[in-house]
């Protein structure tokens, strides 16, 4: 299965809401859709009154991401979203911009499923995962949360960013996201969330995340994949995605860690010295689909492709017809070389 689709609501799109954005996808012939995480917001609040015995999971008008509850004269945090709510709890809410309870985000997943739209969330951009400060835990929390929702909305991959490594040398970088991952990815177990944290290739020097640190961290780790950036990629290796063969050799990298199942990113990019600039329009980086398109049809491989790109949809709809011409050159090649052998042992 080869799925394209944008990072966040089409621009083309009306409305603003998850649900306009999935619809838009679907009208457009696209069957994928990154949702972004990215002003999700926390609030502590006392219990009301109405909302005792009842599960987070079943209110009306709020997220609940987390009972805090005294037990003696401690505190503790509960992530069941079935535990009934008690007296003198505390709940923490979370505003996502994604939906408004738990109830939606579960139609949302049911009109994503008869619209054949696969969901996926991505993590705020601005990650840390490196130190071991205030920001390294909101991240953490923001893993999480990408988790609750993915959980309910039916999404396939929270994709996450790593973090700079700062004055953090990369091999201690490398032993803290690891402690911290494979902490996310047993607390995703814990509570059965399906979805893998999908860890992205990063596009600078200063950024964790070259190819080799994501392959060995998820080597190690069970329920995290890589996601290949191809744009980092191809930024940070100074411009190496030229050929399919090259684009052959990078998905036969991570062939056995995603089980082939690929869940990419894609757009053009400028990049200089081995850092990625920005990104751009396909047609205007020097970053070509094409090859990649050769690469897909003759592995066969099961992929999604996410538009990064400044012109989201539209890229990810140029990607498409893209690989349907080579689907389609591939295919004619071979009916004629068939018919030529036919026609060969006719004589």
């Amino acid at each position: 299965m080869i799925r394209f689709g944008p990072a966040g609501i089409p621009l083309s799109c009306k409305g603003r809401t998850l649900k306009d954005g999935i619809e838009d996808v679907h009208r457009l012939g696209l069957t994928a859709l990154e949702a972004q995480l990215v002003r999700a917001h926390v609030q502590e609040r006392t219990a009301e009154p109405e909302e005792i015995g009842l599960k987070p999971i079943e209110l009306p008008n709020d997220m609940v991401i987390e009972i805090v509850r005294k037990k003696g004269s401690k505190e503790e945090v509960i992530y069941d979203l079935g535990e009934p709510i008690k007296v003198e709890d505390r709940l923490v809410t979370l505003s996502s911009g994604l939906a408004n309870n738990y109830t939606d985000l579960r139609k949302l997943k049911v009109m994503a499923e008869e619209l054949d739209v696969a969901l996926s969330i991505h993590t705020p951009y601005y990650m840390d995962l490196v130190s071991d400060g205030e920001l390294s835990f909101k991240s953490m929390d923001s893993i999480r949360w990408g988790g609750v929702i993915a959980k309910e909305l039916g999404g396939t991959m929270v994709v996450t960013h790593l973090g700079l490594y700062g004055e953090t040398n990369p091999k201690v970088a490398q032993k803290r996201i690891k402690e911290k991952v494979t902490e996310l990815a047993g607390w995703y177990k814990k509570q059965k969330i399906p979805a893998p944290i999908g860890l992205e290739l990063s596009g600078r020097q200063e950024i964790y995340g070259s190819l080799s640190e994501i392959t060995k961290l998820c080597k190690g780790i069970d329920g995290v994949v890589p996601v290949i950036n191809f744009a980092h990629y191809h930024a940070r290796e100074d411009g190496q995605l030229k050929d399919q063969k090259n684009f052959e050799t990078l998905l036969e990298s991570t062939n056995d860690l995603v089980k082939g199942e690929y869940y990419t990113h894609f757009s053009g990019v400028e990049h200089d010295s081995g850092n990625e600039k920005r990104y751009t329009s396909i047609k205007k980086g020097d970053l070509r689909f094409e090859p990649l398109a050769e690469a897909i049809v003759d592995r066969n491989d099961s992929i999604t492709i996410i538009s990064g790109s400044p012109l989201l949809e539209h890229d990810a709809m140029y990607m498409k017809v893209i690989l349907e011409r080579v689907l389609a050159k591939k295919v004619s090649k071979e009916v004629k070389t068939v018919s030529k052998k036919e026609k060969a042992g006719s004589k």
